[in-house]
């Protein structure tokens, strides 16, 4: 069971890793350009495109869901018309975002407060990136496929290759042909969609037998598509909760000063470094219990969450170690800035309580969206976030760090709570029974 989960986790954890390659790519291209306003188009557009596509996660993890319970029942049928509807929503889904791509320019722009210059280069930026749209969607739904599949391997291969092509493309661009923000921007979607363009290939000579069985009319039965729907719905929420207590975190630390906004910056990226690690572990109980779950094997299921946990508790006591041991030195990496990483000092333990805090949560995500139970997944989600909301309300008469810092983890506990308390519940064979219909 060990080799199984490692074998969908360390794939999983090393394309995760790849994800920020490429806005850090593109922000040391432009560094070199000789004006500083081209690294703040590249900031704002990368996390306008961030906030954008985040929405639609559900694409890779519902279709990851799905596809390992279709795998677990070796219902081939049902593999070929989840993998149809996932991509037929990307396409619709990035369809209109291009018709809408004006207005939401102009609302993302009002929005975003950026100096003349910034947005003048971000606006260039944001024209062209947004021809990305339907490869990025549709390799969502690639991605989600491929590891209920119980195969992680072509995620990886396709995240490298977007990564090397884009760093060629955009190097070429910038320098050679001089097209500065509009090359980067270039480069970024040449290499989506030659990512796309792999996973077809990738699918066509490993799974290409199961286009026999697809046909127009099953994918788009209403049992289907209701189901699919219904998962990706809970998931959908479930995102804007958690961009949303993301985005007031940012947003309370920069009211905070300058330097708080700093401080929590260089610390989530802890919590971002070890979040990696334990998602390739979540992705990992998508595909396993996902399986299990479609092949009614409750005692395999029981091993793979059980197994998965001792990697987690393992993890996070390790993390945790080299985060008391090493942490302050990782912040001073970062940033030279003296007055930062001393302030950061006062607030160190906090992050340091992460991994144990936050571990569970990210488990349960993976094990939960493996057996579809998304509806628990979404309550869960909506307590811890309107806990977090309502910790913040009560000491919003401060302007303490250590309270926002408080409620995060609260936030992050009472998920993890939460969905152990409502989770027993997949772990019976009445459950794999009701989805199987028996």
């Amino acid at each position: 069971m060990n080799r199984r989960i490692l074998r969908i986790a360390i794939p999983s954890i090393i394309s995760n890793i790849t994800v920020p390659l490429l806005g850090l790519v593109d922000v040391t291209i432009v560094g070199h350009m000789g004006d500083a306003a081209y690294i703040g188009a590249i900031a704002v557009g990368g996390m306008l495109f961030n906030i954008l596509y985040w929405n639609f996660g559900f694409l890779r993890m519902g279709t990851s869901g799905l596809t390992s319970q279709a795998y677990g029942r070796k219902d081939r049928a049902e593999e070929m018309r989840v993998l149809a509807q996932a991509l037929g929503v990307g396409v619709v889904s990035s369809l209109c975002i291009l018709l809408l791509q004006y207005p939401v320019e102009q609302l993302a722009f009002t929005l975003l407060e950026a100096s003349v210059g910034v947005e003048a280069y971000a606006i260039r930026y944001f024209r062209v990136c947004i021809w990305g749209a339907p490869a990025v969607l549709m390799l969502y739904g690639f991605k989600g496929w491929f590891i209920g599949m119980q195969n992680s391997r072509f995620p990886m291969f396709i995240a490298i290759a977007v990564n090397c092509i884009n760093i060629l493309c955009s190097l070429f661009l910038v320098f050679v042909l001089h097209w500065k923000v509009e090359g980067v921007a270039l480069g970024t979607v040449i290499a989506e969609w030659c990512g796309l363009g792999m996973a077809v290939v990738l699918w066509m000579r490993r799974y290409g037998s199961l286009w026999e069985r697809f046909t127009l009319r099953g994918s788009l039965q209403w049992a289907a598509m209701k189901r699919f729907f219904s998962v990706n719905r809970d998931i959908f929420f479930r995102t804007v909760c958690l961009i949303a207590v993301t985005a007031f975190f940012t947003s309370t630390g920069a009211r905070q000063g300058d330097t708080i906004l700093a401080v929590n910056t260089l610390l989530m990226q802890l919590f971002t470094l070890f979040s990696y690690i334990m998602d390739g572990f979540a992705y990992a109980g998508e595909a396993l219990v996902g399986r299990y779950i479609g092949a009614c094997n409750v005692r395999n299921l029981r091993h793979a969450v059980r197994n998965l946990f001792g990697w987690g508790v393992g993890l996070s006591l390790l993390f945790t170690l080299l985060y008391g041991v090493g942490g302050e030195r990782f912040l001073g990496l970062l940033t030279g800035e003296r007055e930062v990483v001393e302030a950061a000092g006062r607030y160190f333990y906090w992050a340091l309580a992460v991994p144990l805090s936050g571990f569970a949560a990210f488990l349960w995500d993976g094990i939960l969206i493996g057996a579809t139970a998304t509806r628990q997944m979404l309550w869960a989600m909506l307590i811890a976030c309107a806990s977090f909301f309502l910790l913040c309300y009560f000491f919003s008469g401060t302007t303490d760090n250590h309270a926002l810092w408080a409620a995060f983890l609260v936030y992050l506990v009472l998920r993890g709570l939460l969905q152990t308390w409502w989770g027993r519940v997949i772990l019976s064979p009445d459950y794999c029974e009701k989805l199987s219909g028996k």
